[in-house]
């Protein structure tokens, strides 16, 4: 009799692709698994997870708004309305385990399974743990993490450190730099800048990348701008009549940009320093400063403190960013050794490892 696992998590592409690496890795192990994400109404996850050609089950859930706190009056019914969702797909599906790869939809997926007994596994990419994730790591069979020094988050011997899932056609590729960049319609000569704000966009990324377009053309410097779907109609109108800028929501063959990129700018989700380790790729590191417990700009720093980052605070952004990226273009050397620094951090097979110990304990 086929297994059956539970997927949950998502509203962003650093906990949906992660998850989606998993699947993969867990299809490949057993091909006959059966496989469910559940996901958040209305988030990124409920179309990219069908693209990947998994089925998934929206639930009503949404987070903790952090800049807004009466748009958080609804939290508590819409938590309510989800566990009556949550256990429903439970009993419908009857998984022999559940993965959390964090999101809104993690926790009352989590937390049903656990107080029905079945084994909960998580996944927690970055190396600050939310408290949702602590408090789930209590009763969890196995927990993941990306790098050492969790146990102040979990119980030490739950915890597995196995690094980041990576989409796998950004393990496995081999595109040369030329041929990415002619396909963004650039000219492989030039010096050239990726610029992501990961999958929703970054505002204080772009409104920095917006001010200073005129130094681009001035430096020759060429710029590939993934921008989110908010800022995407402002950068297209920017970008107007400027043949050395490529703008665009959202890339979809991000093997391709990180070739084309002798520079990229980011933010320092767990998720995009995994894929910037294995690209080998030298970056400025721009942390979300409303991330959860400033967790971006802890993953950020632990890279600054090995040589395999520059960091540049997002209010200083607008001053510093696109001076400190094209200056980094320019200094070839130091653009080395980051890309040196960073590459032995690349981590390529942590979604068969996380697959492999999941098959092993349902097996127990």
């Amino acid at each position: 009799m086929s297994r059956k696992i539970i997927i949950a998590g998502g509203g962003t592409g650093g906990h949906i692709f992660p998850a989606i690496a998993i699947a993969g890795a867990l299809k490949k192990i057993d091909p006959g698994i059966e496989l469910l994400f559940v996901g958040a109404k209305g988030k990124m996850e409920m179309e990219k997870v069908p693209q990947a050609g998994y089925n998934i089950e929206g639930i009503d859930i949404a987070g903790l708004n952090r800049s807004s706190l009466i748009k958080n009056i609804g939290l508590p019914f819409k938590l309510v309305k989800s566990f009556f969702q949550v256990r429903g797909i439970i009993r419908r599906f009857m998984p022999d385990a559940v993965v959390g790869v964090g999101g809104y939809s993690s926790f009352p997926v989590l937390r049903a399974a656990q107080s029905k007994g079945i084994p909960t596994f998580i996944h927690e990419s970055n190396s600050f743990a939310g408290k949702a994730n602590q408090w789930l790591g209590k009763k969890a069979t196995g927990i993941f993490v990306a790098s050492d020094g969790m146990e102040k988050f979990f119980p030490a011997e739950k915890i597995k450190v196995t690094g980041n899932p990576v989409r796998a056609h950004l393990t496995s590729s081999v595109v040369d730099r030329a041929t990415a960049i002619r396909s963004f319609g650039l000219d492989p000569d030039k010096p050239t800048l990726l610029c992501t704000g990961g999958s929703l966009g970054a505002r204080g990324i772009n409104e920095a990348i917006a001010a200073h377009l005129e130094e681009f053309a001035v430096d020759g410097v060429q710029l590939i701008w993934q921008t989110g779907k908010p800022f995407a109609q402002q950068a297209a109108t920017l970008c107007s009549g400027r043949p050395n800028i490529w703008t665009a929501d959202f890339i979809t063959k991000m093997e391709y940009a990180f070739a084309a990129g002798d520079v990229v700018i980011s933010r320092s989700g767990a998720m995009s320093i995994a894929e910037l380790c294995v690209a080998g790729k030298a970056a400025v590191f721009v942390p979300f400063p409303f991330a959860a417990e400033d967790h971006q700009t802890a993953n950020a720093q632990r890279l600054v403190d090995k040589g395999a980052g520059i960091l540049v605070k997002d209010s200083e952004a607008k001053e510093k960013l696109v001076a400190t990226a094209i200056g980094l273009l320019k200094d070839e050397a130091r653009r080395r050794q980051l890309e040196e620094n960073i590459h032995r951090l690349a981590v390529t097979n942590a979604d068969e490892v996380i697959a492999e110990e999941i098959l092993k304990q349902c097996s127990n």
